[in-house]
């Protein structure tokens, strides 16, 4: 079997309750569409950096995915 495993694309209602809660974290409208689609990213990861201080740009470059051969 393959190492690697692909996600389904998420629902309408959890894309939109995704979006919700990065908007109410302070992402900003574009930013926080754009990432409630993606399911690579950690949304409560990304919400706990914010609420930190993290600004949702920098959030979002440290919780990046990698990319298939970055990882060495």
């Amino acid at each position: 079997m393959d190492a690697l495993v692909r996600m389904r694309p998420p629902g309408a209602e959890v894309v939109r309750w995704r979006r919700e809660q990065l908007l109410l974290s302070g992402f900003p409208q574009p930013l926080a569409a754009r990432i409630a689609k993606d399911l690579c990213y950690d949304l409560h990861r990304l919400i706990e950096l914010v609420e930190r201080g993290c600004p949702p740009e920098l959030a979002l470059r440290i919780l990046a995915p990698l990319e298939a051969g970055e990882a060495a």
